[in-house]
């Protein structure tokens, strides 16, 4: 049924809590001299409000003699806690919170202000502090400590907020309480979480080419509902526009990219435009045809720059998306072109004035990417063009193995983890430690996928889900989810699993304990014995087993030593039931915040093989799954070399080169695979599944032809 277009009217809060809540100032004894005057004045204002969250600004005015350095703390009254801070660094002690000045705002004059901001979590309610110390001192509002006048509620006084106060509508600012032009910081921290219109408007050549439905209000708006604060709107042009020297770009193409923004402006969304795949179609022949490419870029960017000029300041521009270039001499050359792209962008969007004056900009590392030989020359850039309002933006699709499966990299494990937090804490270091905000614009795993089931284990991808939100989260970084339609199905407006959305959001605001595996294996015959697990707490602490709205019952269901968890035999033997091959149970672990654990209660024998004969198109094995996921494949030759694609590691790559049909119960050995398996050589298929079991095939081509025997 095609979905109606109907604008559905938002609430917006009805009580923005504590909006000017304390205006207080205080005795501070400045750091340079024991009887130096002294004295601030503090403005804590929450400028939005949502179920569960909100953001507030904070200003100190210092109104004695110069420090250099400064810390602020408060106590929030209602038990609230910053998730995400900017333009400072945030601690907690329960409910006391520390702000400390970044490098480049440790200065307040006399009679200067700093500001900084965050976002926060609240549950019984949002009353605001009322009282602030900086550097030990409580602030008052006069030098000396004379209290200043209170401020009357109708000048917009201490007021708190509780959950029936709160909107059950948008969860982010509205437009009329965003960030000023000018506070980068700020913008970007308002823009998380994001997501990504992904495969729809960069799709070649038109909006539906790469399976995507037309974009509707109902989508954006169920998007919005969902928690996202931001859109990334991908647009390639190069289908959508007239020939040099002026490229105009085709009005009908623009008149609906001004709509489907617009559409996404009224929902309340951050939203960020750019020029996608035309990086590989046209721009990447940069170093080899610059006059045209440079005239074609320039004109492409003079033209959205002046059809968006006065649209809000909730519009980000971003340069280019993946910009990569062929040709040149090596990365210092990739670099120098690149900069002079980004500098004309910058240049062309200023120079057009109206909102774009102001407007944030958004600027690419070459290949988007996070090695730290990229960051450094696109800090080179934002120091030629001393522009306040830039961010950077680098993308993040994990630890290559993990993310396509390939080279046994099929669990969250060190690897993945190293790579994520090493990737995060560069950009950090190297951009937001300096005030430059950081937008992630496309984050996921690259297989993951609801046309590949199976390539990455589901509780695998839960625990990355969790990380990528905390370690983000720590760091000041802004999220923009990639969603092709993996993640939402946008035909009927639902998530394909609602359990990985459900993680993905929880990680906004809070850590979830996880374990070592979300699947318990038993096997069809024999005696049933206990299963243990490894609990990851994630800082949190164990509440229980449950079974649907069914405590287990601890000590004779399941005990906990450490961080172990051991399900009892007789729990075991109760949950497998008749114990038919596959899932005969769901139970899940409960941590004292964020999302439960699932845990899958399978049974299985071990999976067997038939013989097969086919071509190097297609080999398909007989596998009788019986109960058993296939996790990896591993080929070696006789003599022990690898064997087959991906020569430098015997674990093939999964879907790409092999591919279970669980339905069917066969496994597809692919011509990808085949391509590079040499004529004559039998090859040892070890056929790795999730139960720990291991069983072997041979295979030998000889030309076009395969045969393959169980071993």
């Amino acid at each position: 049924m095609r979905l109606q277009e109907i604008r559905r009217s938002r609430l917006r809060a009805a009580v923005v809590a504590g909006s000017v809540a304390a205006l207080l100032a205080a005795g501070m004894t400045a750091a340079v001299s024991a009887q130096a005057a002294a004295g601030c004045r503090v403005a804590y204002a929450v400028s939005a409000q949502w179920p569960g969250g909100f953001t507030a600004n904070v200003n100190i005015t210092n109104l004695g003699d110069a420090v250099n350095g400064w810390n602020l703390t408060w106590t929030f009254p209602s038990g609230q806690h910053v998730t995400q801070a900017w333009n400072a660094t945030t601690t907690s002690a329960g409910s006391q919170v520390t702000a400390a000045n970044m490098s480049y705002n440790a200065a307040i004059a006399t009679n200067s202000t700093v500001s900084f901001g965050f976002n926060g979590s609240w549950s019984a309610g949002n009353t605001a502090p009322t009282s602030f110390t900086l550097n030990g001192v409580t602030c008052t509002g006069n030098v000396g400590g004379t209290p200043s006048p209170s401020t009357s509620p109708s000048a917009g006084a201490s007021a708190s907020a509780s959950p029936s106060a709160s909107p059950s509508a948008s969860p982010s600012p509205s437009p009329s309480t965003s960030p000023q032009p000018g506070n980068p910081m700020a913008t970007v921290a308002a823009m998380q979480p994001g997501w990504n219109l992904g495969n729809t408007l960069d799709a070649i050549p038109d909006e539906t080419a790469w399976g995507n439905p037309l974009t509707t209000q109902a989508l954006l708006h169920h998007v919005r509902t969902q928690g996202y604060n931001s859109i990334r709107i991908p647009v390639t042009w190069s289908n959508h526009h007239g020939a040099a020297p002026t490229y105009t770009i085709d009005t009908a193409w623009l008149n609906r990219v001004r709509q489907v923004v617009d559409w996404s402006l009224a929902e309340g969304f951050y939203v960020m435009i750019n020029l996608h795949h035309d990086s590989w179609q046209w721009i990447n022949t940069y170093p080899g045809d610059q006059a045209n490419v440079r005239a074609r870029y320039s004109a492409l960017w003079t033209q959205l720059a002046a059809a968006f000029r006065n649209h809000s300041s909730r519009l980000v521009f971003e340069s280019i998306n993946e910009p990569q270039f062929t040709g040149t001499s090596g990365d210092e050359q990739n670099y120098a072109v690149l900069h002079e792209l980004n500098a004309d962008f910058v240049r062309i969007v200023r120079q057009s004035g109206g909102g774009n004056a102001t407007r944030l900009l958004v600027l690419p590392t070459l290949f988007t990417n996070a090695d730290q030989g990229r960051l450094d020359a696109l800090t080179a850039t934002f120091n030629e063009l001393n522009d306040r309002n830039l961010a950077a933006t680098v993308h993040f699709y994990g630890w290559w193995p993990f993310s396509v499966n390939i080279a046994g990299g099929t669990r969250y494990d060190t690897n993945v983890e190293q790579d994520l937090t090493g990737t995060f804490d560069r950009v950090h270091s190297t951009f937001v430690s300096r005030g430059i905000p950081v937008i992630i614009g496309e984050w996921a795993l690259l297989n993951w996928d609801h046309n590949r089931p199976g390539v990455i284990e589901r509780g695998e991808f839960l625990k990355f889900l969790e990380a990528v939100g905390y370690h983000a989260r720590t760091r000041n970084l802004t999220t923009m989810v990639w969603d092709a339609g993996q993640f939402l199905n946008r035909n009927d407006l639902s998530w394909r699993d609602p359990g990985v959305f459900a993680m993905m959001k929880s990680s906004w605001t809070t850590r979830s304990g996880t374990a070592s595996s979300d699947q318990v294996y038993v096997p069809r015959t024999g005696q049933v014995t206990g299963k243990s697990l490894t609990l990851n707490l994630n800082g949190t602490s164990f509440q229980g087993l449950w079974q649907g709205s069914t405590a287990l019952a601890g000590g004779s269901d399941y005990t906990v030593s450490g961080n172990t968890l051991t399900l009892t035999a007789a729990a075991v033997t109760r949950l497998v039931g008749n114990r038919a091959y596959g899932v005969n149970a769901g139970i899940e672990a409960r941590f004292s915040q964020g999302r439960p654990w699932p845990i899958s209660i399978i049974t299985y024998d071990p999976p067997t093989q038939a013989n097969a004969t086919g071509t190097t198109s297609s080999l398909v094995i007989p596998t009788q799954f019986r109960g058993d996921q296939l996790a990896t494949m591993e080929a070696k030759y006789a003599d022990g070399t690898n064997a087959g694609p991906a020569e430098w590691t015997s674990f093939k790559e999964f879907w790409q080169h092999f591919q279970p049909d669980y339905s069917a119960n066969t496994i597809t050995l692919k011509p990808e695979f085949f391509n590079e398996v040499d004529d004559g050589a039998p090859v040892t298929l070890t056929f790795h599944f999730w139960s720990g079991t291991q069983i072997t095939y041979r295979i030998t081509r000889s030309g076009t032809s395969v045969t393959g025997s169980s071993l």
